[in-house]
């Protein structure tokens, strides 16, 4: 019973969850941390990206390094992040950016180097300005790679926050599932890691329907 509640204790503890006000409060504070550490990651990974995919100068700097880095799970730097930043914000949006900042840095990566290069010779024998050529034919022709970096980083962030919340957080919807753990109320744990994962489901499928409509010709 304690450590396999029934659904019913499950319910109850969302319930009482909810109904105490700080289900909506660790809920926006997670939301805030996922969605801000997404959009910086997701942004950084697409302008390195560029630059690595398509300048080899810069991806010959770059490339090794990010390769090195890349395998090192976030949860590994919660305790130099909290050395770093202490209990602030910064910390808990340094571990999600680190989650999802690769996986779209590889993509876009591997995306731009897929562009056709006789079409990029082309343009730039025409006269093309290098940033237009770069935004309509290099930016679109890898834009598949990118959305399908940026819709696995969608569950990465969520992930990361994982990481994030262990990192010293007062409200968050981990935080709420590690303070249920120490009190051993297993009900309410099993209702937090049902809430995450709802979460994360609509937040994918959100971003499904926005990618179908973005990347309308794949």
């Amino acid at each position: 019973m304690v450590l396999f509640p029934p659904p019913t204790v499950v319910a109850a503890a969302v319930l009482e969850w909810i109904r105490s006000g700080q289900f909506f409060g660790d809920l926006l504070a997670s939301l805030f941390r996922v969605t801000t550490g997404f959009i910086m990651g997701g942004a950084l990974g697409i302008l390195l990206g560029i630059l690595t995919g398509q300048f080899p100068v810069v991806s010959s700097l770059l490339s090794p390094l990010f390769h090195i880095l890349r395998p090192i799970p976030p949860i590994a730097f919660v305790p130099i992040v909290i050395l770093w930043f202490g209990l602030s914000e910064a910390g808990k949006l340094f571990l999600v950016v680190w989650g999802v900042f690769f996986t779209v840095w590889l993509s876009t990566h591997i995306g731009v180097q897929k562009v056709d290069r006789g079409l990029i010779r082309a343009a730039l024998m025409l006269g093309t300005p290098r940033r237009q050529m770069l935004q309509e034919i290099v930016l679109l022709g890898a834009l598949p790679y990118i959305v399908v970096g940026l819709r696995t980083a969608v569950s990465i962030s969520f992930y990361t926050l994982v990481a994030a919340e262990l990192a010293g957080a007062f409200a968050g919807i981990v935080y709420r599932i590690e303070i249920a753990q120490q009190n051993l109320q297993t009900g309410q744990v099993m209702g937090g890691l049902a809430a995450l994962g709802l979460i994360s489901f609509v937040a994918d499928r959100l971003f499904a329907a926005l990618a179908e409509r973005i990347v309308w010709w794949r």
